[in-house]
């Protein structure tokens, strides 16, 4: 197969040895580079029947949250370089419109496929670009209100577009059987559409205007009523599609047909097909959610290759929070399709009455939340930080506007590592820290974060704490953490006539230590701070510091525009204080994929770099002092 244009010369034969080949390579790729496994696994006969009807260098595909596609970036001329799947310069994980002109659209969050699709299809419509445009939706992103939103508006415009609703054990009514499928068949041929529409004309021509009316209203009543009893579908139905299915979404055949026919109907249309997660190989199969975004494994036995290491941040956070939840019967936690990932599904399983798993909605999570805090209740939101942006709104309006006590845990902030630019929680800091009411944590170490939950539960005020992904340091927890000064720095390193100051946040601080471990061996002395709290700051020690010290330093794992470095920044300018300021955080530009020690050493915030920073910025500005004073 040299292009996509070849699947439609390809026998149904030869498409299901295709569906084989790529699943071993999907299945290769992924052992050893890490991915969104089960996901495009279920997906690679859906593909290949769409790619051998649709010509897609005209018409357009959109992938929902891009993890299913990875079969659609094989088919699209990236299959020499498939192996290259997260790395570093390598493709990334989701479709990206600068990597292919086959990816239409770039994406990464759930729910926006439909959107855009809606949004392409009257962009052609406009410039006279006769095309099909195609929205493949599923792995839970129909629980986001965006996708209904657009389901509302498509079937309100009446637009020709097709959704593909890939059903792999969501919560989807099944109702599979001999009178659906002949109900699909029946809307597929053209005689019914033209039968309708002459039945209608007949009856409108009736010479009496309200018996007419009266036999069109009933006759739309019990097609109505019979639908609703018999079809899975009549919820799109009602929002103006046209519902087939559920097809087989392992049937290559079957969806070629119905793919190939599906023109005769001018209107949207909304197919669903029926997947397995994980198709192909069993332990992806039984364990799918294992396997939905796992890393190296071993493909013979499918055991996830991990080397030991201490406790994630996640794991910490999971048991700090039920640990305060047993002390305290007001403290609920809530995540969005997320119990696992955020650690709260353990939670779950001590307080099923106190835990709310609301979908792919973080809208919804973050209101839910204030409603609950304004009921009297104590919650706890645990979220991506990446994902957190899309409940900014309700965090800004419904929770910091009326000053309610919601804990946000933000999870995975900073860099994230091989999923890229789509999932980096680099901005949390930057659009927090804009909001009046709100208290922005976060922590060096497993104690620090131990330490921040049990404090943040108590306040009668918005909290967020961000944490990052991966392995905490390995410090011993205590199980009764101490106090935390609310508003004040942790001073860790401090020297009679420093040469800089460094205010480090989270996991910067660390880095920092090995920062001025290796100034010092070029001996020059710098005090180190673990910030603790990007808002409020603690400006007496800050000022305290830019007033004994060369240099004042500012390093956080996260964006530079708005962030930590910007707060010290303009508080500096406000108090008129003329130290010279150097910032280290991520710059203004989007970062690629890639292991996260690599993307911290692009980002220039290693302890060589940060050093090598500091200690030209002094000399710079030793020798600009000698200057002016000769």
């Amino acid at each position: 197969m040299s292009s996509p244009a070849d699947l439609k010369k390809m026998s149904l034969s030869d498409l299901e040895t295709l569906a084989g080949e790529i699943r071993e390579l999907i299945l290769t790729t992924v052992a050893k580079n890490g991915g969104h496994l089960a996901p495009s696994l279920g997906t690679v006969e859906l593909t290949l029947a769409l790619y051998s009807v649709f010509d897609f260098s005209r018409d357009r595909l959109v992938w929902d949250v891009g993890h299913q596609a990875y079969t659609h970036k094989i088919l699209t001329g990236r299959r020499d370089t498939f192996h290259t799947l997260r790395t570093l310069g390598g493709i990334t994980g989701f479709p990206k419109r600068g990597e292919s002109p086959f990816d239409s659209f770039g994406v990464g969050h759930a729910s926006t496929s439909i959107s855009a699709a809606l949004g392409l299809l009257i962009a052609a419509e406009i410039e006279r670009i006769p095309r099909r445009v195609i929205a493949v939706i599923g792995d839970g992103a129909l629980t986001g209100g965006e996708a209904f939103e657009a389901l509302n508006h498509a079937g309100q415009l009446k637009k020709k577009l097709l959704v593909i609703l890939n059903d792999n054990e969501m919560s989807i009514d099944k109702n599979v059987g001999a009178l659906s499928e002949y109900l699909s068949e029946l809307r597929l041929k053209p005689q019914y559409h033209r039968a309708k529409r002459e039945f209608e004309e007949f009856v409108r021509n009736i010479p009496f205007p309200d018996i007419s009316e009266k036999i069109l209203l009933a006759a739309k009543n019990v097609r109505h009523g019979l639908k609703s009893a018999i079809v899975p579908g009549s919820l799109f139905e009602a929002l103006g599609f046209t519902y087939l299915g559920p097809l087989d979404g392992h049937d290559i055949k079957n969806m070629r047909d119905i793919f190939s026919r599906v023109d005769v109907i001018d209107a949207p249309v909304l197919i669903h097909v029926h997947t397995t997660k994980g198709k192909g190989y069993a332990p992806a199969e039984n364990s799918p959610e294992k396997f939905h975004g796992v890393g190296k494994f071993d493909k013979a036995t499918g055991q996830i290759l991990k080397k030991k290491s201490p406790p994630s941040y996640t794991e910490i956070f999971s048991q700090a929070v039920i640990d305060c939840a047993a002390r305290d019967e007001k403290i609920v936690a809530i995540t969005a399709a997320m119990p696992s990932g955020t650690g709260l599904k353990k939670f779950a399983e001590f307080f099923p009455r106190r835990f709310f798993d609301v979908g792919i909605a973080e809208e919804h999570a973050v209101t839910l939340a204030a409603g609950m805090a304004a009921g009297g209740l104590k919650p706890v939101v645990a979220i991506y930080s990446t994902f957190f942006q899309r409940g900014y709104d309700q965090i800004l309006h419904d929770i910091c506007l009326q000053n309610l006590p919601v804990v946000l845990c933000l999870d995975r902030s900073g860099l994230v590592g091989e999923d890229g630019a789509t999932h980096h929680g680099a901005f949390d800091l930057a659009y927090l820290r804009t909001i009046p009411n709100m208290n922005i944590l976060a922590p060096k170490d497993e104690n620090d974060l131990r330490q921040m939950i049990f404090a943040a539960v108590k306040k009668n005020f918005p909290v967020a704490i961000r944490y990052p992904r991966g392995a905490g340091r390995g410090v011993v927890v205590k199980a009764e953490p101490s106090k935390i000064p609310w508003g004040k720095a942790e001073i860790l390193e401090q020297h009679s006539s420093a040469d800089a100051t460094i205010f480090a946040v989270g996991t910067m601080v660390q880095t920092s230590l090995d920062a001025a471990k290796i100034l010092r061996d070029k001996n020059l002395s710098v005090n180190v701070l673990n910030a603790r709290f990007v808002k409020p700051l603690d400006t007496e020690l800050i000022k305290k510091f830019a007033r004994s010290t060369k240099l004042l330093v500012t390093c956080e794992e996260g964006t530079l525009a708005g962030g930590f470095g910007s707060a010290v920044a303009e508080f500096l300018a406000d108090e008129k204080i003329s130290t010279p300021l150097l910032r280290f955080g991520i710059a203004d530009k989007f970062v690629e994929q890639g292991t996260r020690a690599e993307l911290l050493d692009l980002c220039g915030l290693t302890a060589r770099k940060i050093s090598q920073r500091i200690h030209e910025r002094i000399n710079e500005i030793i020798f600009g002092f000698l200057t002016a004073t000769t």
